[in-house]
């Protein structure tokens, strides 16, 4: 059962986001509602102790090294994540889900790597994927092995996980040891059961705004491209998934498809609904007992496939 904290947490999200719709943030631009969004978690967002955080460009990227100094002596110095932020392709930074990236390398016990790519709608499909792709063979020039490179994202950052692997792979490029993804974005028709069954109980997405999304980031491709909606793709040949989502939020169908699709092409398949969960309510960090459990699953499932 979801915990007592849960239920408040998940009301004080709904009454968050009608107090943004109530003040006009639709009608804002996208550097406003970027600003904003940025504000927001530099007012919320709490690192784990001890974080360390250092800028590093990568092919003209902003991007950071983020260790703790638990992970720093534990991990060895060869082995780190990948994290691909969500935000439908449009929104987010390294501002918003850094503590979030933090606390999984710090439960994994390894440094993560986080990029900004290039946001839709100045830069849609494929921008995100061609940054991704670049910032991996940067870390394989630095002499990382893939099989110690994991790549890990949220929401649209974990389609962005898939799609670059989906690109390695066609150019029979190595590939990361697994792949984990949190709340999905995989699914750009929004053809699941979910996006009608939980569009009441989300607390966060509605349809209109994924729809508008899909918009900015595939622009003149068909959504169900399979570099756009990885569920779409032959997955044949993809390393380990880890997928998490909740079963109140309207993407939970974009897990299922992802987890059917990928079992059904051979690959191994860590899959769990969380009962009660709205969408990346992992990034809650310590102050929800649902984020803590599913960060230190995380953790374990990265352990046991790096041989920690």
């Amino acid at each position: 059962m979801p915990s007592f904290r849960s239920y408040f947490f998940e009301k004080a999200i709904k009454t968050s986001v009608k107090r943004a719709v109530k003040k006009g943030v639709k009608g804002k631009g996208m550097e406003d509602k970027r600003q904003m969004l940025d504000a927001a978690a530099r007012r919320l967002g709490t690192l784990p102790k001890n974080c360390k955080v250092v800028p590093v460009e990568i092919e003209g990227l902003y991007a950071e090294w983020i260790t703790t100094t638990s992970a720093e002596t534990l991990v060895a110095a060869d082995k780190v994540i990948l994290y691909l932020h969500g935000g439908g392709y449009a929104l987010c930074s390294a501002n918003t889900h850094r503590p979030l990236a933090a606390r999984i390398g710090k439960a994994a016990g390894l440094k993560v790597l986080f990029p900004e790519y290039r946001l839709a709608p100045e830069h849609p499909f494929p921008a995100a994927i061609e940054d991704a792709v670049n910032v991996y063979r940067w870390l394989r020039s630095q002499g990382y092995d893939p099989a110690n490179i994991l790549f890990a994202g949220d929401s649209a950052g974990g389609g962005l996980c898939l799609a670059t692997a989906l690109v390695l792979r066609d150019q029979n490029e190595p590939l990361p040891a697994a792949i984990v993804c949190l709340s999905p974005w995989v699914d750009l028709t929004s053809s699941g059961e979910s996006y009608r069954k939980n569009k009441a109980v989300d607390p966060y997405l509605s349809i209109e705004a994924v729809r508008e999304a899909v918009k900015m980031y595939a622009a003149n491709e068909a959504p169900d491209h399979p570099l756009i909606s990885p569920v779409f793709a032959d997955l044949t040949g993809l390393p380990p998934l880890f997928i998490q989502a909740g079963s109140h939020e309207i993407l939970q169908s974009d897990a299922e498809k992802l987890a059917d699709a990928a079992r059904n092409a051979g690959v191994t398949v860590s899959f769990k609904i969380w009962n009660g969960m709205w969408h990346v309510w992992q990034i809650s960090g310590d102050a929800l007992p649902e984020a803590r459990k599913a960060i230190k699953e995380i953790g374990a499932f990265i352990k046991k496939i790096l041989k920690k």
